[in-house]
Formats: structure tokens, sequence, C-alpha cells
């Protein structure tokens, strides 16, 4: 394809980055404006419970497939076509549906109960739940789509209108009437789920009649026509082979096949990615699986740890998720799986180990900077959100300085593992799914025993183990495949020695102003902070001014060619 693939996913990373952040300030707002109306108890069984059902059904209906069919549209001896994809992409919704019926089953009957009170409202929200994902990967077509030609924004538009209509119905709804929460909250997933279809299928729709009146246009050639081209060119210029008609071709069946109705090599890969799908959700949601299927912890606890979760996991969900899955799209198009590095181009080799480096580099950074200074300044946010009371224990804070430390192991983990991932073969991932088996057995047992041991820290302390198996496997294998080539693209996991240093003397600096300043005065230990992380910050652009520079002169080669 014609399309730059790089200046692709770094978009795809900036626009998401600004989504999460958008998106998780919604939510940390819902949060609160929950537990000060409703009740930790409901929060506890929305966040913890229902949420779980969403993401294991969204996770192991659409992952395997996305990932699998990303891959094929790379492999040059592939002969995967359109037709093919978009049957294959289809599969998710009967997979949905054939995964809700044991998770409605299984979530109602078997997990622990909820309170008598909730108990109509819970069974509500489970049904509403399966049907929102069914729904949702009824729009998996055009979203795959979306994604392999870069539309970029129509990607955060769609996310944003889901989030903003799951909001403003969940808060209408209960501003009306606190008790009724939990159906609430199952009526705004509901709805939110036919704004994705309605408006993926919408935008393409007109894109494709637009596309259709630009290739009339070109074919014309009349003068009043090319000005017509220089308007519509910006969008079109590069979908010469944009494949799809109409939007009726986005359904299986439909767009005219050659060959058989699915490819046998994806299906392959699919079953490998499907294999590991189900061990990664449970390294995934371990702790929550853990907590509904035993009574370690109450609703109301399960809500503390949710929120001191989500707080700890900010970087993880606001920027290391967005550069993963923008990375792992960057490799899935630049690197075959089937092909030695020393036989492939060795251009693109080489610029794929120099982003791998820097974004190695670029992580660390940031989850260092997460432990450092959060190590001073977790009391001060957690007192912020929930006040006084919320903090009053020491607990919460003590739960967020070990995220903290969780942080600089999910930086290293999330761009490695998605490198193997995205270049894996389908036999190295079978190989590494027995890996991920024992990961998930230890895991599990790790997380029941340190959580009756050490309480909610446990299931920290059981992801910061797990995630240390994990890295170790990932790197050993980037060492090894990159090896035979003299590079080494690990190097960018070292922080630089200024960057280090001036990061331990400013988290000196900001634990003595937590000791003496932070009870006189919460604005001026906040203040502190912001000049230490700007000194560090300044000292690591220094240290890694050939980054910038690099930087500085896209953003420059972008604007002039938009003028």
């Amino acid at each position: 394809m014609s399309r730059n693939i790089l200046k692709s996913s770094i978009q795809n990373a900036s626009f998401s980055i600004v989504f999460q952040i958008f998106c998780r300030c919604i939510t940390f707002g819902i949060n609160a404006f929950i537990v000060r109306r409703v009740g930790r108890d409901v929060l506890g069984i929305m966040n913890v419970r229902l949420l779980l059902l969403e993401s294991t059904l969204i996770f192991l209906s659409r992952e395997a497939v996305s990932r699998a069919s990303l891959s094929s549209r790379t492999q040059e001896k592939n002969k995967s076509t359109w037709p093919q994809l978009i049957n294959q992409i289809w599969i998710t919704v009967p997979i949905c549906f054939i995964l809700a019926l044991p998770g409605i089953f299984i979530w109602i009957n078997f997990l622990t109960e909820v309170e008598e009170v909730y108990s109509a409202q819970y069974k509500f929200g489970c049904y509403a739940i399966a049907i929102s994902c069914i729904i949702e990967m009824c729009a998996e077509a055009p979203v795959f789509i979306g994604q392999v030609f870069c539309f970029v924004k129509l990607k955060i538009v769609m996310d944003t209108l889901h989030i903003l209509v799951r909001s403003l119905i969940f808060i209408t709804a209960v501003l009306q009437d606190s008790n009724i929460a939990i159906y609430a909250f199952g009526f705004a997933q509901l709805s939110s789920a036919f704004t994705i279809i309605i408006g993926n299928y919408l935008f393409f729709h007109v894109y494709i009649k637009k596309l259709k009146q630009y290739r009339l246009d070109v074919a014309k050639k009349t003068d009043d026509n090319e000005k017509t081209i220089r308007l519509h060119e910006p969008y079109y210029e590069n979908m010469d082979d944009f494949p799809f008609n109409s939007i009726l071709e986005m359904i299986p069946g439909v767009m005219q096949n050659t060959g058989t109705y699915f490819n046998s090599d994806l299906k392959v890969l699919v079953w490998s990615f499907a294999k590991q799908g189900v061990l990664k959700q449970v390294l995934t949601e371990g702790e929550k699986y853990v907590m509904s299927l035993s009574p370690v912890l109450s609703f109301s606890e399960q809500a503390t740890y949710d929120i001191v979760n989500n707080m700890g996991s900010l970087a993880a969900r606001f920027i290391f998720r967005p550069i993963e899955d923008s990375s792992y799209f960057y490799f899935t198009q630049t690197i075959a799986r089937d092909v030695a590095l020393k036989e492939q181009n060795r251009d693109k080799v080489n610029e794929t180990g120099e982003v791998l480096s820097n974004i190695c580099k670029a992580v660390t950074s940031i989850g260092l900077l997460a432990f450092i200074f959060g190590q001073s300044y977790a009391g001060t946010v957690l007192l912020l959100y929930g006040g006084s009371d919320f903090v009053g224990n020491g607990l919460p804070e003590f739960l967020l300085r070990w995220h903290c430390l969780a942080i600089v192991l999910l930086a290293v983990n999330g761009i490695t593992e998605g490198y193997m991932f995205a270049t894996n073969t389908s036999k190295q991932i079978d190989t590494y799914n027995y890996y991920m088996a024992i990961f998930s057995v230890t895991f599990l047992l790790l997380s029941y025993q340190l959580t009756n041991l050490f309480g909610p820290v446990g299931f920290i302390l059981a992801n910061c183990t797990n995630m240390i198996f994990r890295i170790s496997y990932s790197t050993f294998y980037i060492y090894k495949q990159y090896q035979p080539i003299k590079l080494n693209p690990l190097n960018g996991i070292r922080p630089g020695r200024l960057f280090f240093i001036v990061l331990l003397v400013m988290g000196i600096v900001c634990k003595v102003s937590q000791k003496r300043v932070f009870e006189k005065s919460i604005v001026g230990h906040l203040l502190i902070g912001v000049v230490c992380t700007t000194i560090t910050l300044l000292a690591w652009g220094y240290e890694n001014k050939h980054l910038i520079r690099i930087g500085l002169d896209k953003y420059r080669a972008s604007k002039e060619k938009k003028s």
C-alpha cells in the first residue's frame, strides 16, 4: 500500500494518548460521582464484575482474529483476499454469541453472590453486557478496514462517541433515580454499542460514495473536474487499493471471492492467537477473576482496589497501551513473520530496530518517572481524589506506591511482548502458549495466596512476578532474533546516565518535600513536584537530542507538505 505506515502508527499513538486522557478523566469523574451518590458496592459490581464480563467476551472474540488478519496483509506469500478477510472477521459475531451463553450463566450462578437488593439489576446488567458485546462485534469489519487503511481520526471519533454516549445516558439516569444505577449502566452499554455500528457503517457509506465520485473525476479529466480532483486529493489520492464499492461488501459472502471461503494459513494463525488469548486474558484480568470467584474482598473493597488500580495504571492506559497498539501495527506491516531478519529488506529491518530501541527508551523513562515521583505523590493524588476518609487508613496510598513499581515493568513488558507477538511464527506462538499456561497458573496461585497473606497488595506482587517472567522470555526472543545482524534494540531499555542521576536527585527532593512541606501546604508540595519533573524532563531531552530533532523534523516536514 502507498500509505506511510510509520507516520500512521505515530499519529494513531498520538491521537490515542489524547483520547485515553479524555476517556480516563470522564471515568474518574463518573467513579467519584458513583462513590458519593450511590456507594462503593455498586461501583464494585459495575467496574469489577460486569466490566470483567465485557472484557472477557470482547477480548476472546476479537483479539485472535484481529491480530491474525492484520498480519495477513503484510505477508507477500499469503494469498488471502479481502473477501476471505471479511469472512474471517465476521466469525467474531458467532464466537461472541457462543461465549456469551456460558458467560451469563457463570456470572449469574457461580460467582460470589451480590446482595439481594441488587440481584435483579445485576442479572439485567449481565444480559445487557453480553448483548452489547455481540452488537459491537457486528461493527468489527469496518473497524478492521479503518485500521488497515489508516483512518486514524475515525477510530478516535468513534471511541469518543462511544464513551460520551455511555456516560451521558448513565449520568442522566442516575440523576433521576440513584437506585437504578446498574439498570442505567446496562442501558448505557447497549446504546454505546449501537453508536459504534451506526457511526462506522455510516462513515464508510459516505466515504465510498465520495471515492467513487473522485475516481469518475479522474477518469473524465476535464478542466472543471481538475479543481475537484485537487480539492479531494488529500483524502483519496492514496486509496487506489481500496477494494470496496459498497458497505454491503463488508458483509460476509457479498464480495466476489475467487478462492476458498476462508484462508487455511490464516486459520492456523487465528488458532494460535486464540490459545494465547485465553492465557493472556487470565494474566491481564487475573485479579478480577480471583476477586469474583472467591470472597477474598467485599464489593466495597473491590471498588477501593479498582480505584487505586486505575490510578496506578494511568501511564499504562494513557501512554503505554496506545503506543503498544500502534507499534504492533507498525511491526506487523514492516517485518515478515516467516522470514529471518537477515533475509529481509535491510533498510526496513534497521528502521524497525531503531524504532523498537527508541520506543523502549521512551516507555522505560516514563515508567521510571512514575515510580520515583509516585513514592512522594501517591498519597497527595488519592487525597485530592477521594478525600481524607478515603485515604484515612493508609492502605490506598500503600497500594498506589506498589503500583508505581508495576508501571516500570508494564512499560518494558508491553513493548517487548508486543514486538514478539507481531513477528512470531505460528509455531513460535504455540511454543509461547505453553509458557503462558505456566505463567497463568503461577499468577493465579500467587494472587490467591499473596492476597490471603498481604491483602489487596498481594495482587500487585503477583502481577510484578508474572511480568518479570514474561519480560525475560520476550527480551531473550528479541536478542536472539537480532543477534545474527549485529543489532540490539534492547539497549534502549537502559536509562541514560544523566537522566537517571537527575531523576534520583529530584526524587529525594520530592521525598523531603513530602515530609516537610506537604503538611503545611499541599499546593507547595505539588509545585515542587512540577519543578522537579520539569528539570528531569529537560535532562532527558538534553540526553536524547537526536530523538527530539527527528521528531521536530518530521513535524516540520508534515506541516510543509500540508501547506
